[in-house]
């Protein structure tokens, strides 16, 4: 019988990839996707926050079909339902607002078509609709995440980053779908840049992890995705150079780009990073700058008290 309480729950930004750690390693930071639904006499959607009327809009939307699929997978006839949402998350700027969006729609089916599907299998199924574990594991789980796959199987390891350090992610005006982006991306590789790929995502952990800064410039280098897709992401040529200066430990594209992450050693250092970030964009592309906190909340311990608290 289909549950009735009200839903309440939020899931957060990420940035995957983190240069060198491509469809394994991300990161969830304080920007968030709120949700809350109850049951209805049809389906309703609306929104508001960012880009609200492509949130609100029942046409494609990737939050109404996934829950429509999933209970119709597991045989159950979709109850109609009122959702709210209050999103803060870029569409298509490779924040992570798809991984948002597709826990929202599992989390919807398994609470009003009670399911009892437990965390791990969520995780699962968010995993295998996303096409990759980075950016869902670090949506469901917060902190920072190393993920990898064995089938449906998810293997992930989660720790939190310093406290101190920082987020900011220079977002450009036009969005990238990630299937563009890639498209870019060549069937082979050299020897030397799979090595050099391999040297530097294995001190991704250990940077992140043991809150090693000297470690992050070398740590967030890439040339496995990061070059092929410079074309579609003009931010990342003008900014990658940054990275080991101005209190900037390292610079990467954010998921598929075009959005760019530069970790920060404190938000100490933001009037001087942010002078840095406007100088090196001066006379060429525009971007708006979020300076935001790692967060060790996920999705899975998102819920909330009211739908109001989290505005």
């Amino acid at each position: 019988m289909p549950a009735f309480k009200t839903y309440r729950r939020r899931f957060p930004a990420t940035s995957a990839n983190l240069g060198p750690g491509f469809d394994t390693a991300a990161l969830a930071f304080d920007m968030w996707l709120t949700v809350e639904a109850e049951p209805a006499a049809e389906m309703v959607i609306a929104a508001t926050g960012r880009d609200a009327a492509l949130c609100a809009s029942q046409k494609n939307n990737l939050v109404i079909e996934t829950y429509c699929s999933i209970l119709e997978a597991e045989g159950v006839l979709p109850p109609p339902i009122a959702i709210r949402m209050f999103n803060d998350i870029p569409l298509g700027m490779g924040c992570g607002s798809s991984a948002a969006g597709l826990f929202a729609a599992i989390t919807l089916a398994v609470h009003f078509g009670n399911l009892g599907w437990s965390d791990e299998r969520i995780l699962e199924e968010g995993c295998a609709r996303e096409g990759h574990p980075d950016n869902a594991s670090a949506c469901w789980l917060g902190g920072v995440v190393v993920a990898a796959t064995e089938g449906r199987k998810v293997h992930v390891a989660r720790f939190a980053p310093p406290k101190q350090w920082r987020a900011l992610v220079a977002i450009p005006v036009e969005p990238l779908a990630t299937s563009k982006a890639r498209a870019l991306l060549p069937q082979s590789y050299s020897r030397a840049d799979v090595v050099a790929n391999l040297q530097s995502a294995t001190l991704l952990g250990p940077a992140f992890g043991l809150g090693r800064a000297d470690l992050v410039r070398v740590a967030m280098r890439d040339k496995i995705h990061q070059p092929y897709r410079a074309a579609l992401c003009p931010l990342l040529p003008r900014l990658l150079p940054l990275a080991g200066t101005s209190g900037i430990l390292g610079v990467a594209l954010s998921g598929a780009g075009p959005s760019v992450l530069l970790v920060l050693e404190s938000e100490n250092c933001e009037r001087e990073v942010r002078s840095a970030v406007e100088n090196a964009l001066a006379g060429g592309e525009e971007a708006e700058l979020r300076l935001l906190q790692f967060t060790g909340e996920g999705a899975v311990s998102g819920l909330i008290p009211s739908f109001s608290s989290s505005k």
